[in-house]
């Protein structure tokens, strides 16, 4: 793979060749590690996935072990070293993936399992010849004929109806039913039996015992008043026998991880938030013989992110937000026993599996000025050392990163990081980008490839990336400042952050915008409406009007547990849009079923018929629009990726920097309002 030039942050095109790393497994022998690698096609329209074999000796160069045409993804061991992955090599465009094998003793991948509504992921027992995957099914029908007729009969008769008799209807991007999740059990060899299906295992997350014989997974459960919750269930591999192991009308669980005894379950229990209170997310074990249950970890306030068992049954390894970075934390499974972090750096570690020896972990280890690369971490010391991973080298960042903190006004200390160009200094001060996140149970602590501020930075913005109320990693109470009350500390917070940054010499705070997606995007809305301090607002994805969204958004439940219509009135923007003094750029995808377009339909009619910058009599407005027809709640297309970003650069560059800057040439669109080519 060659290496990255150093321009890659000032051409979208060479920023998009970045081969980017996901995901790791290692074998049971713990002799083998295998990553993800996505990168861009000849065409330069979409990613394909291949699959990557790293030393875990860090001595020999990471290789290529797959080439699907369309990608290969969710790489898993079985006991015996053979590979399983799921990949879609049909000679249709449309053909279904399938789980594929390819052998530790050499030779080329076959396919094993090829059910008519494809393969999602897989799961083998490290200990015994079993595999679980996950397929998608009608439930009504017995066979894959039965299935495979189902499905040709709709695609003859164009019928993409479907009746739904309960609540959800949709999720993120798609629509749910009538095709349920099912799982399938048997040998590596094949003979694959379903042992359960239904909506139950919709975005489940599972865990198959080190001797195949059963499943914890996740199970959803609908309830009263559009309500749903998440169980804990123990699926029998081979009968599918289903008993539930954890289940509570005010909490949801998830994350299983079993003990390499099988005796224990570790998972992570979120308590339901209410207009008063947020959630709360704490770590437990299931005894699997007596049923009791027990929480570790006590009085450690941080929300787990990942948990995997080491040998020896007496620790958890779990990842964790902590102070924008993501560290690895050792957690006893003894109720007294005492946190210890393991990585004490500025980096978020992710996908860490253990080795069998149970002397290092190894992890995708990423920070805000470094995509993700594969690392070992050493358990008796906490020395990281890097292997060598697919990418030669790291892409260089155009400019430095730095911390940000202050004191907000209630006197809870406040923390950003702040990338800025190298030249950025007191004669030639850089203007500035306030870029705030999602969530917004979230954090900025890591590499981010749809929203990179380093593309911002090459374009000469210093970005600050904050992490105001609500934010992880700083504490429940830290989470209890915001909740419910997103219009007041969530922005003092942001507020307070972008006077700090704009007092240091290198930043010109005269030339400042702000922009944010999703909660981001709310936040962006709020400010807008609030203050205009800013003289470019991009909002992308974003909330606008509370009591429209809240019935609307893919998940309604869970936002009633934390807005009242009182609360939701106190902090909707869209009745403050007769103070929105500020050019807006608003960005939303069609397919957005996480916070619906008619967000971005409402607030474009509102910001030309009631800002206080409306449309002119010629219908023109100092606000624009971008409109993705075809992408949801991200933009992931690299064509549209680039359209994204040059949009965004060319509406800063007119109303931050005065500069004159056409509309992408793609979007057939011309030029800005007023822009001519003399300019």
């Amino acid at each position: 793979m060659t290496d990255t030039a150093a321009s890659a942050f000032h051409s979208l095109d060479e920023y998009l060749r970045i081969p980017r790393v996901s995901g790791l497994v290692i074998s049971p022998d713990g002799a083998r590690l295998v990553t993800r690698v996505e990168q861009i096609d000849d065409e330069a329209t979409k990613f394909i996935g291949a699959l990557w074999e790293v030393d875990p000796g860090g001595k020999r160069r990471a290789r290529q072990i797959t080439a699907g045409p369309k990608g290969d993804a969710a790489p898993i061991f079985t006991t015996d070293g053979d590979l399983l992955f799921v990949s879609a090599r049909g000679k249709d465009d449309d053909a279904p993936a399938s789980l594929w094998c390819l052998p530790a003793r050499g030779g080329e991948a076959y396919e094993i399992a090829n059910p008519p509504g494809g393969v999602s992921s897989a799961l083998a027992a490290t200990d015994a010849d079993r595999v679980v995957f996950t397929a998608s099914t009608y439930p009504h029908t017995a066979t894959d004929d039965d299935d495979a007729k189902l499905r040709k009969l709709r695609k003859e008769s164009k019928v993409n109806a479907i009746v739904h008799t309960s609540y959800p209807v949709r999720y993120w991007d798609h629509d749910l039913g009538p095709e349920v999740p099912e799982l399938r059990s048997g040998p590596a060899s094949g003979e694959f039996t379903r042992i359960a299906a239904g909506p139950g295992l919709r975005e489940a997350r599972a865990d198959l015992s080190a001797d195949g014989s059963f499943l914890v997974s996740t199970w959803q459960i609908a309830g009263p008043l559009a309500r749903q919750r998440t169980q804990l269930v123990r699926i029998d591999a081979v009968s599918g026998e289903r008993s539930i192991l954890v289940d509570e009308t005010d909490a949801d669980f998830g994350a299983p991880a079993i003990s390499p005894d099988c005796n224990l379950v570790a998972y992570v229990r979120e308590a339901h938030g209410d207009p008063e209170t947020p959630p709360q997310v704490t770590l437990h074990i299931h005894d699997l013989t007596t049923g009791k249950n027990t929480r570790v970890a006590q009085g450690w306030e941080r929300w787990p992110t990942s948990i995997r068992w080491l040998p020896n049954g007496n620790s958890l390894v779990v990842t964790a937000d902590h102070y924008s970075r993501c560290p690895i934390f050792l957690v006893p499974v003894a109720t007294q026993g005492k946190v210890q972090q393991l990585t004490d750096d500025d980096w978020a570690y992710s996908d860490v599996v253990v080795a069998p020896e149970g002397n290092a972990v190894y992890a995708l280890r990423a920070a805000i000025s470094r995509p993700p690369h594969p690392v070992r971490v050493e358990l008796s010391t906490g020395e990281v050392s890097e292997l060598l991973g697919p990418v030669a080298e790291a892409p260089p960042v155009p400019g430095a990163l730095t911390e940000v903190m202050t004191t907000a006004e209630d006197g809870t200390p406040l923390r950003a990081w702040l990338a800025q160009p190298s030249d950025a200094s007191e004669t030639n001060p850089a203007p500035l980008l306030v870029w705030i996140h999602g969530g917004p149970l979230n954090s900025w602590n890591s590499w981010q490839w749809r929203w990179n501020p380093w593309l911002m930075v090459a374009r000469g913005y210093a970005v600050l990336l904050p992490d105001p109320a609500l934010s992880t990693g700083f504490g429940q109470e830290f989470i209890q400042r915001g909740w419910g009350r997103w219009g007041q500390e969530p922005y003092t917070d942001i507020m307070a952050l972008t006077d700090a940054a704009e007092q240091r010499p290198e930043i010109d705070a005269a030339r400042t915008a702000a922009m944010g997606g999703s909660f981001g995007g709310y936040m962006a809305n709020w400010i807008a409406g609030h203050t205009d301090r800013f003289k470019a607002i991009v909002t992308h994805a974003s909330l606008w009007a509370l009591d429209q969204f809240g019935p609307t958004t893919d998940a309604a439940w869970f936002w009633a547990r934390e807005m009242t219509p009182e609360m939701a009135v106190e902090n909707s923007p869209h009745l403050y849009v007769a103070d929105i003094r500020t050019p807006m750029l608003v960005i939303h995808g069609d397919k957005d079923y996480r916070v619906p377009i008619g967000e971005a339909l409402r607030l474009w009619y509102e910001l030309n018929a009631e800002s206080a910058l409306p449309a002119d009599d010629h219908g023109v407005s100092d606000h624009q629009f971008l409109y993705f027809p075809s992408e949801n709640h991200w933009i992931l297309s690299p064509p549209h990726a680039k359209i994204w970003y040059q949009t965004v650069s060319a509406f800063l560059a007119r109303n931050v920097l005065g500069k004159a800057e056409p509309w992408p040439e793609a979007l057939g669109a011309g030029d800005f309002p007023g822009v001519s080519d003399e300019d």
